[in-house]
Formats: structure tokens, C-alpha cells, sequence
């Protein structure tokens, strides 16, 4: 287990079930994992046709017939708001979960997380489908965190769920020195950059190259970064 992990396990501040919290630490669970009933309703301007829609959430148990993601996004960017309504819906909990790992503190994940829903409205048509929609819309939400950053100033909640700091870096007597406060203490000295490289890659298990989409960069230079974070941890270690 990782020294994030034993962090994890430690928090009282994750609202996430069980279930949710064994998937994040890599533990195998013989429970489904499925969405949590939400409601989420808003006006929405969706996009520059100025279509005008309530947003309803709901836990995505519905008896329409099934859309591809593919199908939904050439909809909503018809003007279609029920399609909007739905591709929302189903990608909610991925906004949210991305959202609450990069700050540990559920209402602020919340917010980001309806935050990015209005966001979506206006964002829709400059998704051009070269890259995985959820890449795109993990793009959209780290910006949305990033500017959530910036407004509240807090520098004890910029990164939640590192999991660079692993056996590699330090040995079973430094692991069991080591507190949850000393894992943010370093997280935090990390440049951002190395910080977003080392989160894409080894927290949310992406390849290099869907990193570099989300950092708007070459793969070669999330290479770099993660080189220089593993140099920069021990350093810091």
C-alpha cells in the first residue's frame, strides 16, 4: 500500500462510500459500484445558439433508449437539451470524483462540479472529438479546480491524491516515519507542473499521452515532468 493510500484510509473528510474508496486504492470489492442519486437543476445556455434549457439531474435510471456519448454530443450540439441533460447526467460523477481528488474537501468538489455542468453549456462546441471525451472533460475540470484554487487562495487544498510517493522513492523505515501532514508538506513543494504530470499519470492511472492532452503538451514533456518529480521527492525526502 502506498503512503497516499494509508493517508486515505486515515480521513474522516472523504464523503465517498466504501465502495468508492476501495476502488480508489486499487483494493478489489465485491460491491457494484453505481451512482448515487443526485439532483442538479439549473438554466443553462447552451452554448452560442442560446438554447435555453432546465437541467435536471437525475441518478441516470431512465427508460429512454440508449445513446452512445458520441451520439449525445452531435445532439446537444444540434440544440438538443434533453441530450444534454443525459450526457451531464452520466458523466456527473466522474466530474465530481476528478474534482474531490484534486481538492479532498467535498463542497468544494461540489462546487466544481456544478460549476463545470454550466460550463459544459457554453463548452460543447469547441470539443472537436481528436481526443477521448472524458480527456476533454477532465481538461474542463481541472480548470474549473484551478480557478476554485485561485479564488479561495488556499494553499493546503491544492492537491489531493498523489501517489508518487511510493517504495520506490523511500524504504519501510521512512514509510512508517512518515505522517499524513509530511505527504502533503511534500505534494505541496512540488512545481505545478510535476505536481499535474504525477497526479495524471500515477494517481489517475492515465497513459502519458492522455496526460498530455489534458497539460496541452507533448507526451515527451510529461516525461520530463515526471522525471523531475522523482528527482524533486528525493530531494525533498
Amino acid at each position: 500500500m502506498t503512503l497516499l493510500a494509508g493517508a486515505l484510509s486515515q480521513s474522516s473528510s472523504d464523503p465517498m462510500r466504501p465502495a468508492m474508496r476501495a476502488k480508489w486504492l486499487g483494493r478489489t470489492t465485491k460491491n457494484s459500484l453505481s451512482p448515487q442519486p443526485f439532483c442538479f437543476t439549473g438554466i443553462i445556455a447552451m452554448g452560442q445558439r442560446g438554447v435555453l434549457g432546465r437541467v435536471r439531474l437525475v441518478d441516470g435510471d431512465n427508460s429512454e433508449p440508449s445513446d452512445t456519448t458520441e451520439q449525445l454530443i452531435e445532439r446537444v450540439k444540434a440544440g438538443d437539451t434533453r441530450a444534454f441533460e443525459r450526457l451531464v447526467s452520466e458523466h456527473y460523477r466522474f466530474i465530481y470524483k476528478t474534482a474531490f481528488r484534486w481538492l479532498g474537501h467535498k463542497s468544494d468538489a461540489e462546487d466544481v462540479t456544478q460549476s463545470v455542468c454550466l460550463r459544459l453549456a457554453d463548452a460543447m462546441h469547441r470539443f472537436d472529438g481528436r481526443s477521448k471525451f472524458t480527456s476533454w472533460l477532465y481538461s474542463v475540470t481541472l480548470n474549473a479546480v484551478r480557478d476554485l484554487q485561485r479564488s479561495h487562495q488556499r494553499q493546503g487544498k491544492q492537491i489531493a491524491a498523489v501517489s508518487v510517493v511510493t517504495r520506490e522513492e523511500i524504504d519501510a523505515n521512512q514509510e512508517d516515519r512518515l505522517r499524513v501532514n509530511d505527504i502533503w508538506r511534500i505534494v505541496r513543494q512540488l512545481p505545478e507542473k510535476q505536481r499535474d504530470a504525477v497526479l495524471l499519470v500515477y494517481g489517475e492511472q492515465l497513459s502519458q499521452a492522455e496526460a498530455a492532452v489534458i497539460m496541452g503538451c507533448k507526451e515527451v514533456t510529461v516525461s520530463w515532468h515526471i522525471h523531475n518529480a522523482r528527482k524533486s521527492l528525493k530531494d525533498l525526502l
